[in-house]
């Protein structure tokens, strides 16, 4: 052996190994308990990145600990292959979405496989292939089947430089999450999942998820956004009400306007041949040419105009005047807001503006504050003041008092509303999953049957410059037969959000190659749900809350086990250089080729795991790359030396002679204990890996200390066996290669994790600290089981402490057993 190992050799050699044997491919083992470690699929962009790495190296780690703890591991890997940037690339370049993309998958296989990741390759799936999209299509018939898809017109989120629709999801500050354009409104007919039907359920839920991070959780419980209120009947003239939906019907007493959408159909009702038509109509009209998302910005103006109408305020018969204004919206609530000025400041900074009337009804305390001029709206909890029959009720108490009289009148009924809107899947893009779903003049909207699934995506299509679905115009693909009248029909030229794909995709692992189902029960059934899902925390309200409602629907519809579909959730932290995110326009990008070229792929993954916790941002650093580097080739060199000399032991017994083993044999227990319980309790791998370290140092410190013929060689065996096993799943190549050089079979993943010996981590002699006034004086060794009266007496007999006491008084003396002893005096 060299000074410095061939890492170049040795991980092409491995993985060579470990590909033609099978290593790494798994079959359901009733009689083994088994794991199942997921890290989210990448899109296919052709390169990894740092991020990749890291996500990907968290999770080798623990399917390979998980195996050697004798798990049956599921580690998967596949390809979220539909989307925008290979429509992109055939729009510039003249290359099909399918080649670009197919091109893709085989150099970031290649890349993942030199870098050692223990993926079952057999399981691989991606979503373009038409394999797994006939089932995503089948999944949409199955929807369409049990109600949970309709297509309706709305008003939608469209980004004109992507050409397609966007989910409110996706939208973040006005922006298209993916390329940053403003976003507009559009109406179009759109297809949805009606995932509201699951919001209770999805809510829920989250308390029965206590390996998630709570951050995501509260995340996602706010976006589903569950409100518990009344709505309320405010009547008009004619008999006709307004419902109304309040979570603060305590405040009932303090409204004094109300605005309805501009879009609400009664505005046209309450306003035709009166004076205010035309002014509504122009008003109506302006408002049209706003985006949502500006008329329910903060920043943005909050107009309107009085109708001429009024309702009654059901509580006190006084007459409300019905405003439209641009900041309510037809499609969230009711359409209709109750104004309460006193108590919110929305509400407020309207009736300011146009001179409305304030009404005080909650106060701080008791005391009756009428200020009318009040700069902010209170809209804490308070006590009812001016409130009728609740005044002076605390707010709880007075919102419970007056549901209860609302609900007995028949005023109102109970509510529980939603923020949570339906997914909209449509997408006005080619490179995605067909709808499967026809259009025939004489039957209307008709779903294609599953026996003629997939609806095969045509790969010769021609790109248009503005970015308009080529589906439109190819013929072939258009035109098709209705399957129930025989008729021509037209196909659905939308296709669906690639967040579908991504809903399900961790279900196809289970059974990839299966022909007849969506997946097989009994293997879905064994695997199911996955015990580690590993991704970043941009995906807590999307794709997390997507996979839950098709994991839940799946269920209910008798096709799978689970409930969750992720039963833990580790979130990583992402990769920075110079304190910035990793970017190719800032220039700060690390390859990860070049870092696996100069010094290996062990070293990269050490490093990545090393320098930060995974749920913590990682700053680069090209100096602890290169330390990480030194660490194994000395760990090359320490068995190097001793090859020759403990590759032929048998396995036996090893027996400690003396302090300085019995001293290795404990760092050596101590160490198994540490890395045990840092990879498999915390996911504290940077801990773990310190912790190796230390154990190097320490085998390595006896081997420098003792003659080479004093040297107990079993006990070396022992160690360094023990060594080259805990860094298997961190750095695998190396450590299968040392593995074998001591004197053992392939493979070291294979091999059982060590256990520790309480008895051996047992400590005789300890070395505590004595100081005086809190100064440090001496040190000295006592046995554990020494008496505090003991110490005490050793202590003070000490004559580098003793001077230190001369003429003085001791006060008191502290003991803390085992660490250190604090004499007072003066």
């Amino acid at each position: 052996m060299t000074d410095r190992y061939d890492f170049k050799a040795i991980e092409a050699k491995w993985q060579e190994y470990w590909e033609r044997e099978g290593l790494y491919n798994v079959k359901e083992e009733p009689g083994k308990p088994k794991y199942y470690a997921l890290e989210m699929f990448p899109y296919p962009s052709g390169n990894l990145h740092m991020g990749h790495v890291r996500n990907y190296s968290i999770g080798d780690v623990l399917a390979r600990f998980k195996t050697m703890n004798g798990f049956n591991v599921l580690h998967p890997m596949g390809w979220d292959a539909f989307g925008l940037p290979a429509e992109n690339a055939a729009i510039q370049h003249g290359i099909p979405p399918s080649k670009w993309t197919q091109e893709n998958i085989m150099e970031m296989v290649e890349q993942l496989k030199i870098l050692g990741f223990s993926y079952d390759w057999d399981r691989e799936i991606s979503t373009c292939d038409p394999d797994y999209y006939k089932w995503t299509q089948w999944l949409f018939l199955q929807f369409y089947k049990h109600d949970l898809v309709y297509k309706a017109e709305s008003s939608v989120n469209w980004c004109p430089s992507c050409s397609t629709v966007l989910a409110n999801e996706q939208v973040v500050d006005e922006q298209c999450e993916r390329c940053g354009t403003t976003v507009h409104d559009r109406n179009l007919e759109q297809w949805y999942f009606r995932i509201t039907r699951y919001a209770d359920r999805l809510l829920d839920g989250l308390d029965d998820l206590p390996g998630w991070p709570e951050k995501v959780k509260i995340m996602q419980n706010n976006w589903i956004g569950r409100s518990e209120g009344v709505l309320i009947h405010f009547p008009l003239e004619g008999g006709e009400t307004v419902p109304v939906f309040t979570t603060r019907a305590d405040t009932l007493y303090g409204v004094t306007y109300m605005v309805l959408a501009p879009e609400h159909p009664l505005v046209d009702k309450l306003t035709r041949g009166t004076k205010y038509e035309n002014p509504v109509k122009e008003f109506i009209s302006e408002t049209r040419g706003m985006d949502n998302i500006q008329r329910t910005s903060e920043e943005h103006e909050k107009e309107g105009m009085f109708i001429g109408a009024y309702a009654e305020n059901p509580i006190n018969g006084d007459e409300v005047p019905i405003w439209i204004a641009n900041y309510v919206l037809m499609d969230y609530g009711t359409g209709a807001v109750m104004a309460v000025p006193g108590h919110d400041q929305r509400d407020l900074e309207f009736a300011q503006k146009y001179n409305l009337p304030v009404k005080i009804v909650v106060n701080p305390t008791e005391k009756n504050d009428d200020n009318e001029s009040t700069i902010e709206a209170f809209a804490d909890d308070g006590i009812s003041v001016n409130s009728g029959f609740i005044s002076g009720l605390p707010t709880p108490e007075a919102r419970e008092k007056i549901t209860e009289y609302i609900e007995e009148k028949g005023l109102g009924e109970r509510q529980i509303n939603f923020r949570l809107r339906d997914w909209l899947i449509s997408r006005q893009r080619y490179w995605g999953t067909p709808i499967p779903i026809l259009y025939c003049e004489k039957c209307g909207i008709v779903p294609v049957q599953e026996e003629d699934l997939p609806v095969y995506l045509p790969k010769d299509v021609e790109f248009k410059p503005t970015g308009e679905s080529p589906l439109k115009y190819h013929d072939q693909f258009l035109n098709a037969a209705c399957p129930e009248c025989k008729g021509m029909a037209t196909r659905e030229t939308d296709t669906m959000d690639t967040f579908v794909d991504s809903s399900w995709y961790f279900l196809r692992y289970t059974s990839p190659q299966e022909k007849n189902h969506v997946v097989d029960k009994n293997k879905e059934r064994y695997w199911m749900n996955v015990d580690q899902y590993i991704g970043g925390v941009e995906h807590a309200i999307l794709h997390l809350m997507y996979a839950r409602f098709f994991t839940m629907a799946l269920k209910d519809m008798g096709m799978i086990s689970a409930e969750e579909p992720f039963e833990n959730l580790l979130t990583q932290g992402m990769v920075l250089k110079d304190g910035a995110k990793m970017s190719k326009s800032k220039g700060n990008t690390v390859d990860p080729k070049e870092i696996v070229n100069e010094y290996g792929a062990d070293t990269a993954r050490l490093f990545i795991l090393f320098a930060a916790p995974p749920e913590r941002d990682l700053e680069w650093n090209d100096e602890a790359v290169e330390g990480c580097y030194r660490f194994l080739n000395r760990v090359w060199r320490l068995v190097s030396t001793y090859e020759g000399s403990i590759k032929g032991l048998t396995p036996e017994a090893y027996r400690v002679k003396d302090e300085r083993e019995k001293d290795l044999n404990r760092v050596m227990h101590n160490t198994i204990k540490r890395v045990t319980e840092d990879i498999g309790e915390r996911f504290h791998y940077n801990t773990a890996i310190s912790a190796i370290m230390e154990f190097y140092n320490a085998i390595q410190g006896y081997c420098d200390q003792q003659p080479r013929n004093k040297q107990n060689l079993q006990l070396i065996k022992e160690a360094v066996s023990n060594l080259v096993v805990l860094l298997a799943p961190f750095t695998p190549h190396i450590a299968e290669d040392l593995w074998e050089r001591i004197g053992n079979a392939p493979s070291v993943h294979g091999q059982a994790w060590p256990k520790y010996d309480s008895a051996a981590l047992k400590v005789d002699d300890v070395t505590m600290v004595i100081q005086v006034n809190g100064r440090l004086r001496d040190r000295m060794n006592v046995s554990v089981d020494t008496s505090e009266e003991e110490i005490k007496d050793k202590a003070l007999s000490r004559e580098r402490v003793s001077k230190y006491l001369n003429n003085k008084e001791i006060v008191r003396t502290i003991v803390i057993p085992g660490r250190l002893i604090n004499i007072v005096a003066k």
